[in-house]
């Protein structure tokens, strides 16, 4: 309980408290919402849990607000109309459990979103302050997710929230020019947050359902709000319903990676995705063609093959040669290689890798080293199959890649 109220109620108390307080002043805003929360781990094992664990939370978090501004004479001028605002809270418990202010929370959400993307913070920080502030992460995990310390994380958030106190972010959701430019960024942020969820940069597990999750929620508060309500977004909203309806079937039971020709279909979650392809729908009106758009499009070519065999790998590979005009990252040509191996067979794969531009930037990358070999063992030929798959062992440090790896070099007739 005690981890699902600081991930989901932490990040609403602070956007309520920093809508009120001012966006330079998050870390008053968190700090008072961690007090509450401790205060609730030392208080319910003695005196039981709330009845409404969450509206407890907010009645304390009021509390030690007021406390705060009271003791803050810069707050004089503005303390008699927040704390007459704050007074209007309903303390009690409401219906369905949750805290008694959600009907404010979708904007003050969005106007977070907005300023942890605000440009002049650096692109390195964005993403680290969106799932501290939205996702209510710890400076540790963040620092697990991106593969980094969590001394360098905690001095990355630091330096953002100083950018922040210095030039005065405002705390709302952009207009005219400025929206275009947050709004990409913003989306880019998502993407990146659900990214890491759906395969984990770090870690014994492959994918991190939790961040995949609160991608889409926050997507989806994004896409039903008229500043984000456009194409690219819609696009994007699709790219992760569709990808994360197959989450649960990316691992087995002990948490091993199941390839896709190996995954049951019948366990996608059919719900997710409907909502990508209503979402597509929407994504498909205007002209502009996006990366969301062409990555959307491959995903509802997985989700409408009824098995693997008859996969539209044709269209795929159209969609994969229109990615590539459109960014030629060395690692979009490698996958689209694999496309091309399942059209044409393993050597026409090879000759695709052969023929990335810039390929050499893949050589320390575990997945160039992977396919490799998968395309060397379709071939017969084990042994040059069995160096790719020791080569991509020693680059990957995700438990579950190399316990995979290990059992393909296995099959090569060459232990690890």
């Amino acid at each position: 309980m005690a981890e699902h109220l600081f991930r989901h109620e932490s990040t609403k108390l602070v956007a309520v408290l920093t809508r009120m307080f001012g966006f330079d002043r998050l870390q008053l805003a968190e700090d008072v919402v961690q007090e509450a929360l401790v205060r609730a781990m030392q208080s319910w094992p003695y005196y039981g849990v709330p009845e409404n664990p969450a509206a407890w939370l907010t009645q304390t978090a009021k509390n030690l607000a007021l406390d705060v501004l009271r003791r803050e004479q810069n707050f004089k001028s503005k303390e008699a109309g927040i704390i007459a605002f704050m007074d209007q809270w309903p303390t009690g418990a409401p219906a369905d459990g949750g805290v008694v202010f959600d009907t404010e929370l979708a904007d003050d959400r969005l106007r977070m979103m907005f300023t942890c993307c605000h440009p002049i913070i650096p692109e390195e920080a964005r993403v680290a302050l969106a799932l501290k502030t939205l996702c209510g992460f710890g400076t540790q995990e963040i620092a697990s997710a991106f593969l980094s310390t969590e001394a360098a994380i905690a001095k990355r958030l630091t330096r953002a929230k100083q950018k922040i106190r210095e030039s005065g972010i405002p705390y709302e959701i952009p207009h005219g020019e400025e929206l275009g430019a947050r709004l990409d960024s913003v989306e880019q942020t998502l993407y990146l947050l659900f990214n890491e969820g759906y395969k984990a940069s770090s870690g014994d597990s492959l994918i991190r359902a939790e961040l995949c999750q609160e991608a889409l929620r926050l997507v989806e508060l994004l896409v039903e709000h008229p500043a984000g309500n456009r194409p690219r977004t819609q696009a994007l909203a699709a790219l992760m319903w569709l990808n994360a309806a197959r989450l649960g079937e990316r691992v087995d039971d002990d948490g091993q990676i199941l390839l896709l020709a190996n995954q049951d279909r019948a366990k996608w979650d059919r719900a997710m995705i409907a909502k990508g392809f209503y979402r597509i729908g929407l994504a498909s009106t205007g002209h502009e063609v996006t990366p969301y758009h062409v990555q959307a499009g491959i995903a509802a070519c997985h989700c409408a093959a009824p098995n693997f065999e008859s996969t539209n790998w044709t269209q795929i590979l159209a969609l994969y040669d229109r990615w590539v005009a459109i960014d030629d990252s060395p690692v979009i040509a490698l996958n689209r290689a694999v496309v091309v191996a399942n059209l044409s067979g393993p050597a026409a794969g090879l000759e695709a890798i052969a023929a990335i531009p810039h390929r050499a930037m893949l050589d320390s990358y575990y997945l160039l080293h992977s396919v490799l070999g998968d395309f060397e063992v379709k071939l017969g030929r084990h042994e040059a199959a069995a160096g790719h798959f020791k080569r991509a062992l020693g680059l990957t440090a995700i438990a579950s890649e190399q316990t995979f790896l290990a059992r393909r070099l296995d099959e090569c007739g060459a232990g690890a």
